[in-house]
């Protein structure tokens, strides 16, 4: 007769089976049984970051249910969108998850264009999707130059109305950060005639004209955002950069001390203090300022340059010379690499 374990007899070390450990005993078992592995399993491994297993367990069962679709999620996961694309245009005309995945595989191969179609097609979210499919839909808009159908799809995804005040001046807000600063513009002005005291509409403006190097026009309209949104400190960091492009030192200090009074743990106002006060001939209190940004964010390497230049101003020469290495080391490491070719 069989003697049952005693209670405090310990556990074996990896008796516990693991999401891991299960995936792959149902991998090995499918296999030795001649039968196909589930379709779960393979994504299992596929969301958590085994996509290389996926295809190589995929490619020993071409039977799998929504093959083309895993294949493709596999291979979009391993960022080789040629071929990930050519799975995806496999499957089945209304697997609505794949023609959302497709979409986005175009989009990261360049082809706005092309991608339009298949996200118009399935712009929701699925338990599959990978990125925002709505935001990418509205990216390719902007990309394909079609600048309204950009604007509706922003606005359907937070939802305003289309054609709206708050419509224009996110549209606005979207272009300026993908560099279409004239469009931006445009759109932000067409926010302000609509509805003349909306916030942040002045703002963008500020932001644009600086991005233009128009300074007049940037403190003009940041100046006019203050006034209706006295109580952001972006807007006052946005002026008192305005202020020292002009070679207005006193306003830009003044004015970057009252961003700091509102935003305490942002360190733009601190670098640009620093920058400011270093204008000004005041090393001691630029390093302060400087030393504060560096804590926060240490691996800001302007922040490392500027305190390089304060350090030199003090005559704390090993100081200077090693902010100013690790500056130039951050940037470095920072810095784009691209493949030299053979």
């Amino acid at each position: 007769m069989n003697k049952r374990p005693h209670p405090e007899t310990p556990i074996p070390s990896g008796f516990w089976l693991t999401p891991t450990r299960i995936s792959f005993a149902c991998t090995i078992l499918a296999l030795a049984i001649g039968g196909v592995v589930p379709a779960q399993s393979i994504q299992h491994d596929i969301d958590t970051g085994r996509a290389e297993q996926a295809l190589q367990t995929l490619d020993s069962n071409p039977k799998t249910e929504n093959l083309e679709r895993l294949r493709g999620e596999a291979l979009y996961a391993l960022n080789r969108f040629p071929e990930a694309e050519k799975a995806l245009a496999a499957a089945p005309p209304n697997d609505l998850s794949a023609t959302q995945l497709r979409g986005l595989t175009l989009f990261r191969m360049g082809k706005p264009a092309a991608a339009i179609p298949f996200l118009e097609k399935a712009h929701t979210w699925t338990p599959e999707t990978k990125s925002d499919p709505a935001y990418v839909l509205a990216l390719c808009y902007i990309d394909s130059r079609r600048y309204d159908d950009a604007r509706h799809a922003f606005a359907d995804q937070y939802g305003f109305p289309g054609d709206s005040a708050a419509a224009h001046l996110l549209a606005a807000r979207m272009l300026l950060r993908r560099e279409y600063v004239p469009v931006a513009q445009d759109e932000a002005r067409k926010a302000l005639a609509l509805e003349p005291a909306l916030p942040e509409a002045h703002m963008l403006l500020g932001e644009v004209a600086l991005a233009q190097a128009h300074v007049d026009e940037a403190i003009t309209e940041l100046s006019a955002e203050q006034q209706r949104n006295p109580l952001n400190g972006a807007v006052y960091d946005r002026l008192g950069d305005a202020y020292s492009r002009k070679g207005d030192y006193a306003a830009a200090q003044q004015t970057l001390q009252r961003a700091l009074l509102l935003e305490p743990n942002s360190t733009g106002p601190y670098i640009l203090l620093g920058k400011v006060l270093l204008k000004r001939n005041d090393p001691a209190t630029a390093a302060g300022f400087l030393e504060r940004a560096e804590r926060m964010d240490p691996a800001n390497y302007m922040t490392h340059n500027l305190l390089g230049q304060a350090y030199r101003g003090l005559g704390r020469t090993t100081e200077a010379q090693r902010e100013t290495a690790l500056s130039q080391k951050i940037q470095a490491d920072t810095a784009p690499k691209f493949d030299t070719p053979k």
